[in-house]
């Protein structure tokens, strides 16, 4: 498409938002040739938004900037702006959240971190917009499919869809006759498997997350491209999950699916998982949800067991809040939908 790859950018943030946690944590009075005592690793990647329409073109400069906007006891929020000068001008392109956490020098415990001191109104709005962010991640969790059931509305989406597929005139359930424009959830998974190799390592021996967002980023895209047969633009990248660190030399398996649908708009999870090849054990390390955009409108995808209901309200949560729907994830969509 005549653009830069967005899993090498990927990479570029990651470093960068490290960078940019180790000259916050800056000792003025450690030496030159002294490293750090600390060990900056990434938790999450909040948010990541690419501007509509925007394409990084690779003849013209990039520029990266970012700071701390909110500092906890041993996690950092970064926010990074990604820039391109066009025509002596810079425009943004996209801007990113991450979230560090400082660890001691061996990797293995939490390290506290300097505070933030708010000097102007811009700056303390910004630490407020940090601390909201921090209330959002945990509302994430305390509202997960894994520890409360759906609400009103969602219910009576699933039932619905149960319903359009369901034979009444037999009164079966277990028909399953597929709606037109409509595809089942479980045809559109891509997988791949990676030979976590020591070229991909971190300067903590372990494999470093930019490298894991780039492969996720690259087969969620060919994920997206094979099931709208068209070449897909992403929009969003979101709540990214770094669970447990990957060890050199691992299976790593990404196992991408799309899990909703909207007009032109596909909404992907794609999970990594480290695979134990005798005894065939697979664990979570991560999570990655992608927003693609097509020119043409594309199916829409249907779940077939509860499981995969779990999976399209889960997808369908996530495309309302980075499409602007809902403020916050699990949001009611009516007044009924908060009461229990």
């Amino acid at each position: 498409m005549g653009g830069v790859r967005i899993g090498r950018l990927l990479e570029d943030l990651d470093v960068f938002a490290v960078w940019l946690c180790y000259k916050h944590l800056k000792n003025p009075r450690q030496r030159e040739d002294m490293p750090s005592p600390y060990s900056i690793v990434t938790a999450l990647v909040d948010r990541i938004d690419f501007n509509q329409g925007s394409i990084l073109r690779p003849d013209k400069d990039i520029r990266l900037s970012g700071h701390v906007s909110w500092a906890g006891r041993s996690s950092l929020e970064v926010i990074i702006t990604v820039e391109q000068n066009i025509d002596g001008l810079w425009n943004q392109v996209t801007r990113a959240v991450f979230v560090m956490v400082a660890r001691d020098p061996l990797n293995q415990g939490s390290a506290l971190v300097n505070k933030l001191t708010c000097e102007t109104p811009q700056e303390q709005k910004l630490y407020q917009a940090g601390e909201i962010n921090k209330l959002h991640r945990k509302h994430i969790q305390e509202v997960s499919l894994f520890k409360v059931p759906p609400n009103e509305t969602e219910k009576t989406l699933v039932h619905e869809l149960f319903m359009s597929m369901a034979n009444s005139k037999e009164l079966s359930f277990s028909s399953k006759k597929k709606p037109e424009n409509s595809i089942w959830l479980e045809e559109t998974k891509l997988k791949n498997l990676i030979i976590c190799h020591p070229e991909f390592r971190n300067v903590y021996n372990k494999i470093f997350g930019g490298y894991l967002m780039r492969k996720a980023f690259e087969l969620s895209w060919a994920n997206a491209f094979t099931f709208s047969k068209q070449r897909p633009r992403a929009l969003h990248v979101d709540d990214i999950m770094f669970r447990r660190p990957v060890e050199i030399g691992s299976l790593l398996y990404l196992n991408s699916q799309v899990v909703y649908t909207e007009g032109h708009h596909i909404q992907i999870s794609t999970k990594a998982s480290v695979m134990d090849p005798t005894t065939g054990s697979i664990n979570l390390t991560n999570i990655f949800h992608f927003t693609y955009e097509v020119n043409q409108p594309v199916p829409f995808v249907l779940p077939k067991t509860y499981h995969e209901a779990m999976l399209f309200l889960d997808g369908r949560r996530h495309y309302q809040l980075v499409r602007g729907l809902h403020k916050f994830y699990g949001q009611a969509d009516k007044a009924s939908d908060t009461l229990v």
